[in-house]
């Protein structure tokens, strides 16, 4: 599974194969021995062993009926999650269909222990099966997966659109993480980009696999699979013109392009869809073949054969990001340039390392400078920049504004030294979230006051990890109140106006009892509280 935004791997999908037959009709023959929440959990559990590998969150099928049954589920999972050394947060359980005939109670029952363990949600095959709306507002789950059937109607049946719509507008709602399942085309892929379906699966980016996974695509070594985080200037403000050239291209072709031009510090071989093969590093191509006897034996052969595979990074990844992912270690090849891509691995340019450095050692030290003391979190400064940055490029965002409810009487009744320690809590938890998500910023205003910017399908998480969470300071209970404004493409103008418009959700969000989210948009009187008790006046 890729994001939409960022084609970075967001996680894994182990599936049964039979070796012969299908899935569906092991589990048919399962069903008429009676055997069929047996087989199935037995199925899960073999999916987590043989995802050995635990960098990427991993995503496991179980059918509706075994849900019911959650005892049995468990006892199931539990020892391959201690044999592959997983923890329950970082499985999803997908619930797949047939929903129809189950008893609804014990299905609820069995989601609720699900959750309760710690496992993530998601229901597989919404638009084209009997999965019950009802039953994705009762339980809100991570994630809703469309199914691949309804897929084949994007680009061109508007019913489709605006259904994927209508339900792009219920997760960004609802914290609920929209994903497409059987993307094959990019015009798909920029169609539910558009419509706000972060997360997507499919031929486009990666075939399914058989056997244990592995992390590196099979066209090019990519680099953007590292959490963003601020730092240093976008990729996209530091790319040069690539010289391209096709992937058949000869030796003695490459070598007129760097003798000809001395500025030319490497050559990128691309197929036919511009997608980068192979990288040509300047002074190792011109060692290698202008040698003793290098023009006879290599002049008419494939430059490739002295090519290594290009190491990659996305346009919209940060300097840091991409020193972060090259990092250490890397011999010959450490100077070397790095291929940029667009959301379809296209070539666009490519970047320096050198140029990056002294972009992100600039950058480091004015970060420096701004940090709050408390809690080694920028001021308002970057954040700002990001909001008028994605304003700029057309982008859809969420900024929230996370408050304590009380501070004054937390440092009036339990002292200014717990006070501080519940402001570096928060701070410690919000900075977590910023390493883990790729699209969130995080900025200390300024005492208890902190403001976050995120993607649509982020927020939901930021709630969960802040609002969600029993926050004390020294025994005495303390809640916050989160105001969070959904900005769609062009509903705000700047970041002077999404913060003005922060202010009366930040009010509402104080009016809401116990820890508090609200959430509203521009344009639009209409606040949904999301979490909270709403306080009534007395009769």
């Amino acid at each position: 599974m890729l994001s939409t935004r960022t084609g970075r791997l967001l996680a894994l999908e182990a599936l049964a194969r039979p070796e012969t037959g299908t899935i569906h009709d092991v589990l048919r023959d399962a069903a008429r021995g009676g055997r069929l929440v047996e087989l199935d959990t037995e199925v899960a559990a073999g999916a987590i062993h043989e995802a050995t590998t635990a960098e990427v969150p991993l995503h496991v099928n179980v059918l509706a009926i075994t849900v019911t049954r959650p005892n049995d589920l468990l006892q199931a999972l539990s020892p391959a999650l201690k044999a592959t050394s997983r923890r329950p947060a970082d499985v999803t359980i997908e619930v797949t269909p047939p929903f129809g005939g189950l008893n609804r109670a014990a299905l609820l029952d069995g989601l609720m222990t699900l959750r309760e363990q710690g496992f993530r949600l998601a229901f597989d095959g919404a638009g084209d099966g009997d999965l019950p709306l009802s039953i994705i507002a009762d339980v809100v789950p991570d994630m809703v997966k469309l199914d691949a059937y309804l897929l084949q109607g994007v680009p061109g049946n508007p019913a489709v659109v605006a259904l994927i719509e209508a339900l792009g507008h219920l997760a960004g709602r609802t914290g609920i993480r929209l994903a497409a399942v059987g993307v094959e085309s990019e015009e798909q892929l920029a169609v539910l980009s558009k419509l706000g379906v972060p997360v997507a699966q499919g031929n486009l980016m990666a075939s399914a696999q058989v056997g244990p996974p592995t992390y590196v695509a099979p066209e090019i070594t990519r680099l953007d699979g590292v959490p963003a985080g601020p730092g240093g200037p976008l990729v996209a403000d530091l790319v040069h013109p690539a010289v391209t050239m096709p992937e058949p291209t000869t030796s003695e072709e490459v070598r007129q392009v760097f003798v000809e031009s001395p500025e030319v510090t490497s050559v990128v071989l691309v197929d036919s869809g511009k997608r980068p093969r192979w990288s040509l590093d300047r002074s190792r191509f011109l060692l290698a073949v202008t040698g003793p006897y290098g023009h006879a034996l290599h002049a008419s052969k494939p430059a490739a054969r002295h090519a290594d595979p290009p190491r990659t990074i996305r346009a919209d990844a940060s300097s840091i990001e991409l020193l972060e992912a090259v990092g250490e270690g890397e011999g010959a090849r450490a100077g070397d340039d790095v291929v940029v891509v667009d959301p379809v691995g296209r070539c666009v340019g490519i970047v320096r390392l050198t140029e990056v450095m002294r972009g992100v050692a600039e950058a480091k030290v004015e970060q420096a400078v701004a940090l709050n003391p408390l809690t080694r979190l920028p001021g308002t400064g970057p954040v700002g920049r990001e909001i008028e940055r994605r304003i700029e490029r057309g982008e859809m965002f969420v900024v929230s504004w996370l408050d304590v409810d009380g501070f004054k009487q937390v440092n009036d009744t339990k002292g200014f030294a717990a006070g501080d320690d519940l402001i570096r809590a928060i701070g410690r938890t919000l900075s977590d979230l910023s390493a883990r998500l790729a699209g969130t910023r995080v900025a200390h205003v300024g005492g208890d006051d902190f403001l976050v910017v995120t993607e649509v399908d982020e927020v939901g998480t930021l709630a969960t990890e802040v609002v969600d969470q029993a926050w004390s300071a020294e025994g005495m209970a303390v809640s916050v109140s989160l105001a969070s404004l959904v900005c769609a493409v062009g509903s705000v103008g700047s970041y002077r106006e999404a913060s003005r418009l922060l202010a009366p959700l930040k009010k509402r969000a104080k009016e809401v009892g116990r820890s508090s989210w609200v959430l509203g948009r521009p344009r639009s009187d209409r606040v949904d509280v999301l979490r909270g008790r709403v306080m009534r006046a007395p009769a």
